[in-house]
């Protein structure tokens, strides 16, 4: 099958309707095989899966040389996504902290450029909102390296409202992501009306609820070692208990249907809208295949209400990241 392609945000970036979040391939879910990264990432191209996303911060710094090999002879197949923000040194190392000053961001970028084997990006973000940095000297940095034809467009990550339209006057932004699934609906009462009023588009991350709208989700202690999973309050406990009955829901229509419950959580988002593109996460062929698969599922009007209503913002218990990580959102 060929994706269909939509466009994100007024600054023309078009990109194929599911796209494909990289996170996974260096450890962050536990152990990867890099033999299996780099047929994902092949198979990926062959499907028209091309746009993928990584971070300076993914493996500490892993991710993106993955990906800088995988690209070689293929680089104009795919639009390539990644972020600034924390405080890393020069070898990957975790210093701790966020860092968003714009000699920091314009030494990020040319880091990147170097892991990816790349002469630009094709949307940079900013990971996480820096408290102690103005977003206008943010946005003003990022607009530099757009100037210089290092970057393409300019993005936004789990930022607030008043960030939003902040960096946007000086810079536009082309695309907010931001975690959002059935699973996760905080954006839908000021954010999704906020981008829809500027032109930006969405790109969610976590589409399938972190695994579990996939309906084979384990329970924090069973899963292994390296996964950040263990340390998520909505995998442990009764939090557990109660998130898989709260899922049961889009199993049942995903019966139905005769798809799997991941694939209908990613319909689910493709039909709130032509400027969303969700990047559902895997370091297998297996589970890209069933992912992009999910394009050519249609729910009618009486399915998104019933799955509307069967997940109502609210419903998942526990936070979704630990107190130290929620204080990152800029909410």
């Amino acid at each position: 099958m060929s994706l269909p392609l939509r466009t994100l945000g007024q600054q023309g970036l078009v990109v194929p309707a599911i796209g494909l979040g990289c996170m996974g391939m260096s450890q962050s879910y536990g152990p990867a095989d890099e033999t299996e990264s780099i047929a994902t990432l092949q198979r990926a191209i062959e499907l028209g899966c091309t746009f993928w996303d990584t971070a300076e911060v993914y493996g500490n710094h892993a991710n993106e040389a993955l990906l800088g090999r995988a690209l070689q002879g293929r680089r104009e197949a795919v639009t390539v996504a990644t972020k600034f923000g924390f405080n890393l040194g020069p070898n990957g190392e975790r210093l701790g902290g966020l860092n968003s000053r714009p000699e920091h961001i314009k030494a990020v970028a040319e880091g990147s450029l170097r892991r990816l084997q790349t002469d630009r990006i094709d949307v940079l973000y900013q990971h996480r909102v820096d408290p102690a940095v103005p977003i206008e000297d943010v946005a003003g940095a990022v607009s530099d390296l757009v100037q210089a034809g290092k970057v393409r467009f300019f993005g936004l990550s789990e930022a607030g409202v008043a960030t939003i339209r902040r960096a946007h006057a000086v810079h536009p932004v082309s695309v907010l992501q931001s975690e959002y699934s059935l699973w996760e609906r905080n954006l839908e009462a000021e954010i999704i009306p906020l981008l829809r009023e500027l032109g930006i588009g969405l790109v969610p991350f976590s589409p399938l609820g972190r695994g579990f709208l996939t309906g084979t989700v384990k329970r924090a202690e069973e899963l292994p070692e390296g996964d950040f999973r263990r340390g998520d309050p909505r995998y442990q406990g009764q939090n557990f208990d109660n998130n898989v009955q709260a899922a049961e829901s889009v199993r049942r229509i995903a019966l139905a249907l005769g798809v799997t419950p991941g694939q209908v959580a990613i319909a689910w988002l493709l039909h709130k809208g032509p400027d969303l593109v969700p990047i559902p996460g895997t370091k297998r062929v297996t589970y890209l295949e069933e992912n992009v698969a999910a394009a050519a599922v249609a729910l009618d009007a009486a399915q998104m209400r019933a799955l509307d209503m069967a997940l109502p913002p609210g419903t998942i218990s526990g936070q979704r990241y630990s107190p130290e990580l929620m204080a990152a959102i800029d909410r």
